[in-house]
């Protein structure tokens, strides 16, 4: 069942995402922003918590879930450290993810030859 909530969670942020690309003029980087700070929004105010212990990783996977990390790490390091942890909180919650995300795109851009349009 985990999977199958999962599933239409992520299947829903989708699908959501698909119909502003379709019915309106916004680029698919304004959407990706949009989800990003939706996330970062719904997780300070502790909501998208909720999402996640219902949904598990089809609320966690998409760009929602990373603004939610991003939220969730500054929570955690301002209270910590204090006012420093809102520069450093986010970087330290995402660095994983973003390392990947970085390392992978590296080697894609030195396996496959890039073609212009």
């Amino acid at each position: 069942m985990e999977f199958l909530k999962a599933f239409l969670f992520g299947g829903f942020i989708c699908l959501i995402a698909q119909i502003l690309l379709d019915k309106t003029k916004l680029s698919s980087g304004r959407i990706l922003v949009f989800y990003v700070c939706i996330g970062c929004i719904l997780g300070g105010m502790g909501i998208y918590k909720h999402l996640v212990d219902l949904f598990g990783a089809g609320a966690t996977t998409p760009l929602t879930g990373f603004g939610y990390n991003l939220a969730k790490g500054v929570i955690e390091e301002v209270d910590k450290i204090g006012a420093f942890g809102i520069v450093t909180g986010g970087l330290r919650a995402a660095a994983g993810g973003l390392s990947v995300a970085v390392i992978t795109s590296f080697i894609c851009a030195i396996i496959f030859e890039p073609k212009e349009k």
